[in-house]
């Protein structure tokens, strides 16, 4: 539901970080991962299903929008995501 802007004392400027520095540049990373650390978060930890839904809707934009700036390595498994890393 939207909301008046003065409800809210503070507001940011959005701001998208560049994959160099986001990504390792020796790692490949899955998708989920990637969500992860756009949001400061270690690549492991642990989400519940609608969180990891939410920073992936931010992700996959993030990565199409730097596609020029990544590479993608097959899964392991057709049933498990793929990698991707700095180009």
């Amino acid at each position: 539901m939207p909301r008046p802007r003065a409800e809210f004392e503070e507001l940011r400027p959005l701001a998208f970080r560049e994959p160099s520095e986001v990504l390792d540049p020796d790692t490949l990373y899955t998708v989920y991962e990637i969500a992860r650390l756009l949001q400061g978060l270690q690549p492991q930890e642990q989400l519940d299903v609608e969180t990891e839904n939410v920073l992936l809707d931010w992700a996959i934009p993030w990565m199409m929008n730097h596609a020029d700036s990544l590479v993608f390595a097959e899964p392991e498994a057709e049933n498990e995501p793929g990698y991707y890393g700095l180009r």
